[in-house]
């Protein structure tokens, strides 16, 4: 448990962080929310102990370990991938050296049935297990399975750093994090360089295995599926959740509404009091009365209002001059870099009006494919672009090309022309760069407000062909819903680059994946798209199960019949081929089988918890029925229906996994 305590930050005498208190509990999961610039990496950097505080503290009790990933940070680039990630297990002499100390400590006690040995039994056990994991041949497993997860090919593993881009040296720091088996996990936007796969790899990582998580993210589908509480940093207070984020949204509405109601009858209340001081306050005999408004008023509690971001960022892109029915026909087209093929036949239409996805994991050639179209690199096959196309186009990187030097308004300026010019302001106001705000220099800009900006200048000329690489990274919720739904209106034709499932979904009606050096065109949206790769994967296990006497025997004929009863005689080498193959098969059966047994077991485990919690539940319910007025009972109802999302979250999980291997 990790307490935070009275915890202020204040910059150039602005408080980010006023008297906040909470605490991480075993097994929270926690979504920290807030627009951009409201102080949540900072605060993960407190509770790493890389930041101080003005005043207060962060309490971590001994032994416990913390991991943290930054959005930004510098790799060392001196080894290869698999050598990089070993340095994960560089710390058992540090548990070993713990784990005797614990051992030491509970030889000396004696309070066998207190809280505090009971939790000593519990952190030797993990200890013990962690230890027995990182010292066996576990290991090496561990790291691949990791890696593979986090879409490193095993061919990646023996590669030096130094080739791989910032992106996938961000995911080599990010399997380092997750070997450690840290308490805590700290992660500040680690879906930012992730792809669609290895997302979806991490969210089950963080599920099953995790103890204690911490997240800063803008995806809202991942930190949905991860969290079970959320706390939202809003003028250096803080709003603590006990749900996820999709609930919180609700429950931080009614929140909203019902402090506003208070806000105005308090205000009709003030208003009213000073009206009778105002009009009754020269006269005599009312003074009394007077006096006792007076002091009325100066008594009461007043009322704040959260700050709601009303600033309105109303996104629009120009109306679209009409182009030719196919904007993109791809035929056969290919890129190598030397020796490696990163695709090869892609062989595409894209009609007019279309709002298409490029998929896949990172490095199969979904940013490489744009350069193609923008005719920015060299190409084999034909690419063509439609009639009277004229292309917006942004790239992933757009924000950092930025001139850091330049103010907010000088950056549009220089490129605006005509009577745009005169409507900059504007523009900028719109996009939440409004009064001061537009005198800012680039450099001290979050990368939200980068994106932003550089969205502002793809609106500044009309297009019809908008392509759009990773266009998410670093904007908030609210900037991400604007933006989406002004894709949506847009009446031209999309191509967006995106790991972003929730923003992608609703928005594309065809889905382009990239990967083992091809183009694969999917119709539907993402979440279609996603239900055919499972049943993609499942046609592949049934490929590599062994066929079925019937299905391999040849159909019956005199010949066939004398074949086989020569063949049953005297059994040839080249009839033995197919007796050895069936062994082989079978074994893989029986291993198939085994793993359909753990699944089903991990079921039903969790199936018997579940009934186990709702019993509970059941019994507390019914003292609440009889009229039992006890507090405890309903903090103990709120931890147990907690309890049993949980439950139901793994459950869910344990029978994907058994259906996904049946």
């Amino acid at each position: 448990m990790i307490s935070i305590q009275n915890l202020s930050v204040e910059f150039s005498a602005k408080s980010l962080f006023d008297s906040i208190n909470y605490v991480i509990n075993k097994r929270d999961k926690i979504a920290l929310v807030g627009k951009n610039g409201a102080g949540k990496s900072t605060m993960l950097k407190i509770i790493a102990g890389l930041q101080r505080p003005t005043s207060g503290a962060v309490a971590v009790p001994e032994g416990v370990t913390i991991g943290y990933l930054p959005q930004q940070m510098v790799v060392s680039d001196t080894l290869t991938v698999v050598d990089e990630v070993r340095k994960a297990f560089g710390h058992i002499d540090q548990l070993k050296a713990e784990l005797e100390r614990a051992n030491n400590q509970l030889a000396e006690r004696t309070d066998y049935e207190s809280e505090s040995y009971q939790e000593l039994i519990g952190h030797m056990t993990t200890l013990t297990e962690r230890l027995a994991m990182e010292e066996s041949d576990n290991a090496d497993a561990e790291i691949e399975k990791t890696l593979k997860g986090l879409g490193f090919e095993r061919s990646d593993f023996n590669r030096p750093t130094s080739e791989f881009s910032g992106g996938w040296r961000m995911r080599i720091e990010l399997a380092k994090i997750l070997l450690q088996r840290p308490d805590v996990l700290l992660l500040d936007e680690p879906t930012n360089h992730l792809d669609i796969e290895s997302i979806q790899w991490l969210e089950n990582f963080l599920i099953q295995k995790a103890n204690m998580v911490v997240l800063v993210s803008h995806d809202r589908a991942f930190i949905d599926n991860v969290t079970n509480r959320t706390i939202e940093i809003s003028l250096g207070k803080i709003y603590d959740y006990d749900v996820n984020y999709s609930h919180y949204v609700v429950l931080r509405q009614e929140r909203l509404e019902q402090q506003m109601r208070a806000y105005q009858n308090q205000q009709k209340q003030i208003k009213d009091t000073e009206e009778f001081i105002e009009r009754f306050r020269y006269k005599a005999t009312k003074s009394v009365q007077v006096q006792s408004r007076i002091k009325q008023l100066a008594k009461i509690d007043r009322i704040e209002v959260d700050e709601v971001d009303t600033s309105h960022l109303s996104l629009r892109f120009p109306p679209a001059p009409r182009s030719g029915d196919y904007p993109i026909i791809a035929e056969n087209v290919g890129k190598a870099y030397g020796e490696h093929q990163v695709f090869d036949g892609a062989t595409f239409t894209i009609k007019r009006g279309e709002k298409v996805a490029f998929v896949g994991k990172n490095g199969e050639g979904k940013s490489t494919l744009v350069k193609c179209i923008m005719n920015e690199i060299p190409f084999t096959g034909d690419l063509k672009v439609g009639h009277n196309v004229k292309i917006g186009y942004f790239a992933q990187n757009q924000a950092t090309m930025l001139d850091g030097e330049l103010t907010v308004f000088d950056t549009i300026d220089r490129v605006a022309v005509g009577d745009i010019r005169t409507k900059i302001r504007d523009i900028l106001g719109a996009f939440m760069f409004g009064g001061e705000a537009s005198d800012k220099r680039v450099k001290v800009l979050s990368g939200g407000e980068k994106t932003r900006l550089a969205m502002i200048r793809l609106l500044l000329e009309p297009v019809n062909l908008l392509i759009l690489d990773e266009p998410t990274n670093h904007l908030d919720m609210k900037t991400k819903d604007i933006l989406k739904q002004a894709i949506k209106d847009f009446d031209g034709t999309v191509i967006v680059v995106s790991h972003d499932r929730e923003f992608l979904d609703g928005l594309v009606e065809k889905v382009y994946e990239f990967g083992g050096g091809k183009v694969k065109e999917c119709l539907g949206g993402i979440y279609e798209f996603l239900e055919k790769k499972k049943l993609e994967s499942l046609r592949e296990l049934e490929r590599s199960t062994p066929q079925s006497a019937n299905a391999v025997q040849p159909t019956a004929s005199p010949a066939n019949n004398r074949q086989h009863a020569a063949s049953q005689a005297k059994p040839t080498e080249a009839a033995e081929s197919p007796k050895q193959q069936r062994k082989l098969s079978y074994a893989e059966q029986r291993e198939h089988q085994k793993q359909i047994k753990r699944a089903e077991k991990r079921v039903e485990e969790a199936e018997a918890e579940i009934a186990r919690i709702e019993g509970e539940i059941a019994e507390i319910e019914t003292k609440l029925a009889e009229g039992a007025t006890d507090p405890q009972l309903y903090a103990e109802h709120q931890a147990k229906t907690k309890q049993l999302e949980n439950a139901m979250s793994i459950w869910e999980l344990a029978s994907m996994e058994l259906e996904e291997i049946r």
